[in-house]
C-alpha cells in the first residue's frame, strides 16, 4: 500500500481529446518515447536527459499545445526545456513544432508535474514557467489548482538562488489566488514595481494559444515575474 509521497496523485482533467491524426500518431509513437523522461530512478540528473551537455535546464509546467515551449527552445539552444504536460494531444503538438524547426534540447514528461518534481535534484532549474494552468474556477475544485503551498515549497526546493519562475493566467480569481500564495511564501519575492511589470508580457515571452483565446474573448492576462530568494 502506497502512502504519503509515495501515493501518485490524483490527475485531474483530460488525458486526451479528438483523435490523433495519423501523422501526430506517428510521431507519438516513435518521436515521444525518445524525448520522455524516465521516471523509474529515485533522482533525476537533467544533464542525463540531454545528448549534450545544455548550459542550464528550465523546466515548464503544463505547456498546452507548446507554442512557448518550442520558442523558447528554438531562441536558447543552451537550455535543455523540461516540459510536463498529461494532455497528449498537446503533447502531440509539440512533438510537431519540435520535429519542424529540428530541435535538439526538449524533453517531455507526461505526466503531473508534481511527480517529477519530487525527483530533480535542489536547485537543478534556473528558469520555470506555469503558464494558462487550469483555473478550476469552481471553489469546491480550488484543490485541483496548481499553485499551492505545497507545490510552491516543491518549486522553490528544485529552483536555483535568484532564478526567475514566471506565471501567467487569464482568470482574474485565480491570478488573485497565485499572487496570495506566492506572496505567503518565504522563498519567493515579487518583481514588480510598476503595473507595466505584471500586465505585459516582454519580448522574451511568446504569446500561447489560450491567451490569444482570451483576447478575443476580452479577458486581460497577468504575468507576474517571481524571484526564488537566496537560500543564504
Amino acid at each position: 500500500m502506497q502512502t504519503g509521497s509515495q501515493r501518485k496523485r490524483i490527475l485531474y482533467g483530460r488525458r486526451r481529446g479528438k483523435s490523433l491524426r495519423q501523422s501526430q500518431q506517428k510521431l507519438v509513437d516513435g518521436m515521444l518515447p525518445k524525448l520522455t523522461v524516465p521516471m523509474d530512478g529515485e533522482r533525476l540528473t537533467p544533464s542525463d536527459l540531454f545528448s549534450k551537455n545544455q548550459s542550464e535546464y528550465w523546466l515548464e509546467i503544463g505547456f498546452g499545445a507548446g507554442e512557448h515551449l518550442a520558442w523558447q527552445a528554438e531562441h536558447n539552444p543552451d537550455a535543455g526545456i523540461i516540459g510536463c504536460e498529461p494532455f497528449l494531444n498537446g503533447v502531440a503538438s509539440l512533438l510537431a513544432k519540435i520535429e519542424a524547426k529540428n530541435l535538439d534540447n526538449v524533453r517531455i514528461h507526461n505526466e503531473a508535474a508534481e511527480h517529477l518534481l519530487a525527483k530533480l535534484p535542489d536547485a537543478s532549474i534556473k528558469k520555470a514557467f506555469l503558464l494558462f494552468a487550469d483555473p478550476w474556477p469552481k471553489s469546491s475544485h480550488h484543490k485541483r489548482r496548481f499553485v499551492s503551498e505545497t507545490n510552491i515549497r516543491a518549486l522553490a526546493r528544485v529552483l536555483d538562488d535568484n532564478c526567475i519562475l514566471r506565471v501567467g493566467t487569464d482568470h482574474l480569481d485565480y491570478g488573485a489566488w497565485i499572487l496570495h500564495h506566492f506572496l505567503a511564501s518565504e522563498d519567493f519575492e515579487w518583481l514588480a514595481e510598476q503595473p507595466n511589470d505584471w500586465l505585459v508580457r516582454g519580448e522574451d515571452w511568446p504569446q500561447t494559444r489560450y491567451e490569444a483565446k482570451a483576447l478575443r474573448e476580452d479577458r486581460r492576462s497577468v504575468y507576474y515575474r517571481f524571484k526564488r530568494k537566496s537560500r543564504h
